[in-house]
């Protein structure tokens, strides 16, 4: 199961957007030919009503555009009592959707935890509001089950700054 984790995270670790550099700095597009430029792209997220905000580095210069996801922490929810059989079809169910959150654009990110604690694992949303991320989370089989249950925060990051 481990090694199954490890490759969903792989998968999941790819983030969308890039870092800009400098207002005239133009961003790559997935299946475009034009690349839009940091004020398109600024209008393209608002006007999809996403939260964003940017500055500059003052080290770098360069303009950094910054945008609000939402991190939905899984915790270990009150049904945990099912059985192997049950519990391994609800895992299996559980990967299935995060893959289509991933693949439908929704989810940037997703991975459990090493330990054995209360929060199991954690999803990034890359939509516009807190009630979508819910939403999505919510269609988990794991959390419709009450084997996991959701908490969700705002959390701002980097376009495009890839993991290291």
């Amino acid at each position: 199961m481990r090694i199954l984790y490890a490759f969903m995270i792989s998968i999941l670790c790819a983030c969308n957007g890039v870092q800009v550099k400098g207002e005239s700095t133009e961003l790559p597009v997935k299946d475009s030919v034009d690349k839009p430029t940091i004020a398109s792209v600024k209008k393209r997220l608002t006007d999809q009503g996403y939260q964003i905000f940017d500055y500059v580095d003052e080290q770098t210069g360069d303009t950094i555009l910054m945008q609000q996801y939402f991190i939905a922490f899984l915790k270990s929810g009150p049904n945990r009592s099912q059985s192997k059989e049950v519990a391994d079809s609800l895992q299996r169910l559980h990967l299935a959707h995060l893959g289509r959150m991933y693949e439908a654009g929704y989810a940037d990110i997703s991975g459990p935890f090493g330990d054995d604690g209360e929060i199991r694992g954690i999803t990034i949303y890359n939509v516009p509001t807190q009630k979508m991320a819910d939403s999505l989370a919510g269609l988990d089989p794991m959390v419709r089950s009450g084997r996991l249950v959701i908490e969700i925060h705002p959390w701002w990051a980097a376009k495009g700054f890839p993991l290291r």
